[in-house]
C-alpha cells in the first residue's frame, strides 16, 4: 500500500463502519445493567465483596487501558496490519471469558476470584481490537473529513446499539431464563452477544483490506529506515513519549474523563431519581429510550455541526450548554417531565462531542509523533478509552459518596408517615449525583478543553 497514494474511503466503510460497535455496546451492556444483579441477587455474593470485586477489576481495566495503545505500537506488525489484525486475534477468546464471569459456582472466596479473574481477562480479550478499532480511523481517514465521516457513521451505530438494546437485552435475558433458568440465563446472554461482536469485527476486518500496510510491508518498511538510521529501532521502543511530550493530550483526557463521569453518573442515579425524587419507576424506560433516540439524532447531525464550527468550538459550545441543562435541572428537580427533558439535552450534546473526539486524539497522535520522529497512532488513540475507564472508577465513588451523604439505608421505608425528613434528604443527595456533580464536572472539563488544548487544525 503506497502512502503517496492513499486509499478513499469505500462505500462500505461510510455506511457500515461502526457495526463491531453497534455490538460491542450490545455486549458490554449485559455488564452495565446486570452484573451488580447477578452478583447480589444470582450469586448471592455480599454487597461488600461485589464491591471489592468491582473495584478491583475497573481499577485493573483502568490501568491496563493506558498500556494497549503503547503495546499496539511496541509489538511486531502481525500478518494482516499492526491494528487491522487485531479484529481477529483476541475477539474469538471473548464469549469464553466473558461467561464465565455469569457462571454461578458458589458465593465463597474462589467463586470471587474466579469471576474478578474473568472481568480482567476479557476486558484485555475485547479492549485490543478496541483499541485497534480506533486506531483505524486515522489510519483510513487522511483528512480531517475521512476522519469526521468514520466517527459520525460509528457514533450512529453505536447509538442505534443502545436503543434496540434497550427492546432486545431484556428480551434474551428472559428468553434464556425461561429456557435455561435464572442462574445459567445472563451467562448464555453474554456469550451470544459476544459472538455478534466477533462477527462484526471480522466485519471491519475486511471492510478495512487495503487500507493499512501488512505486517511484512511494515517490515520492510522499518528495515530501509533502519539502515539510515539504527536510532529509528530505539526510538520506538519509547512509545509512552507520546504522552510526556505533549501536554495537549494530558489536557484533552482530563477534558474527556469529566464527560464520562457525567455519563455514568446521570445514568448510575436515574434510578434513584424516578424511585425516590419522581416516586415512579418505570419512567426509567421511556427516559433511556427518549434519551438514546436523541443519541442517534445527534450522531447523524454531528458532522454537519463539527464542520461547521471546528470540533474544539463544537465541544466547547456543548459541555456548556450541558452544564446549563445540569443546573435547572437541579432548579426544576421536582418537575419529572423538564427534568427529562433536560437531561436528555444533556446527553444530546454529549454524542455530538464524541464525534469529535477521534479527530482530536488523531491530531494529537500526529503532534507527537512530528516531536518524536515516529508512529505512536496506536499509543495515542488508544488513551480514547482512558477516560472511559476513569469514568466509570469515579461513578462508583461518587453515587456511594451521594448516597452516604443522604444517609441513605435500603431498609428504611422512606415513604412511611413521618420518615418526610428523612425522604427530602435523599431527594436532596440523588439530585446533587443526577444533576449538579455532573454539571460542575462538564464545566471543568469545558476551562481544561478551552485553556489546555490548544492544537489548531495545521
Amino acid at each position: 500500500m503506497s502512502e503517496q497514494q492513499p486509499k478513499k474511503l469505500s462505500k462500505a466503510l461510510k455506511t457500515f463502519f461502526g457495526v463491531g460497535d453497534f455490538s460491542f455496546t450490545l455486549m458490554t451492556n449485559i455488564d452495565t445493567f446486570y452484573a451488580q444483579f447477578f452478583f447480589t441477587n444470582v450469586a448471592k455474593f455480599s454487597l461488600a465483596a461485589v464491591t471489592v470485586m468491582t473495584t478491583i477489576s475497573a481499577v485493573v481495566d483502568a490501568i491496563l487501558s493506558m498500556m494497549y495503545g503503547a503495546f499496539l505500537n511496541k509489538v511486531k506488525a502481525p500478518k494482516w496490519g499492526r491494528y487491522r489484525s487485531w479484529f481477529i486475534i483476541t475477539p474469538w477468546m471473548v464469549p469464553f471469558l466473558y461467561a464465565c464471569q455469569f457462571i454461578k459456582i458458589s458465593n465463597g472466596i474462589a467463586a470471587m476470584i474466579f469471576a474478578t479473574v474473568a472481568m480482567i481477562t476479557s476486558r484485555i480479550a475485547w479492549n485490543i481490537p478496541y483499541i485497534a478499532n480506533i486506531s483505524m480511523i486515522n489510519v483510513a481517514g487522511k483528512t480531517q473529513d475521512d476522519r469526521m465521516a468514520l466517527s459520525s457513521i460509528r457514533s450512529v451505530w453505536t447509538s442505534l446499539a443502545s436503543v434496540v438494546y434497550s427492546f432486545v437485552g431484556p428480551g434474551v435475558v428472559a428468553f434464556f431464563a425461561a429456557m435455561i433458568g435464572e442462574t445459567n440465563a445472563y451467562a448464555a446472554t453474554a456469550f451470544v452477544f459476544s459472538c455478534l461482536m466477533v462477527a462484526a469485527f471480522y466485519a471491519h476486518f475486511v471492510m478495512f483490506k487495503g487500507y493499512e500496510m501488512t505486517g511484512a510491508e511494515e517490515a520492510e518498511m522499518m528495515a530501509a529506515k533502519a539502515a539510515e538510521s539504527k536510532q529509528v529501532v530505539q526510538q520506538k521502543v519509547k512509545a509512552l513519549d507520546a504522552v510526556t511530550c505533549n501536554s495537549h493530550l494530558i489536557w484533552l483526557i482530563i477534558s474527556n474523563m469529566t464527560k464520562y463521569v457525567l455519563l455514568f453518573l446521570v445514568n448510575g442515579m436515574a434510578m434513584y431519581y424516578f424511585t425516590y425524587v419522581s416516586q415512579n419507576p418505570g419512567l426509567m424506560t421511556p427516559f433511556m429510550l427518549i434519551a438514546n433516540i436523541l443519541g442517534i439524532v445527534a450522531s447523524f447531525l454531528a458532522r454537519p455541526i463539527v464542520a461547521k464550527l471546528n470540533p474544539k468550538r463544537t465541544v466547547l459550545i456543548s459541555y456548556a450548554i450541558m452544564a446549563a441543562a445540569g443546573v435547572l435541572a437541579f432548579l426544576l428537580f421536582k418537575n419529572t417531565v423538564a427534568v427529562i427533558a433536560l437531561i436528555s439535552v444533556m446527553f444530546f450534546f454529549m454524542y455530538i462531542t464524541s464525534a469529535a473526539d477521534p479527530d482530536f486524539y488523531a491530531n494529537c497522535a500526529r503532534y507527537s509523533g512530528e516531536k518524536l520522529g515516529y508512529d505512536v497512532t496506536g499509543t495515542v488513540m488508544g488513551l480514547l478509552t482512558v477516560p472511559i475507564k476513569l469514568g466509570i472508577v469515579a461513578r462508583g465513588i461518587l453515587i456511594s459518596a451521594c448516597l452516604a451523604i443522604a444517609g441513605f439505608n435500603a431498609e428504611i421505608d422512606y415513604f412511611a408517615a413521618g420518615n418526610e425528613q428523612l425522604l427530602s434528604g435523599i431527594q436532596r443527595g440523588v439530585c446533587y449525583g443526577f444533576m449538579i456533580i455532573p454539571a460542575v464536572c462538564i464545566a471543568v472539563g469545558a476551562l481544561t478543553l478551552a485553556f489546555g488544548y490548544r492544537l489548531d487544525k495545521e
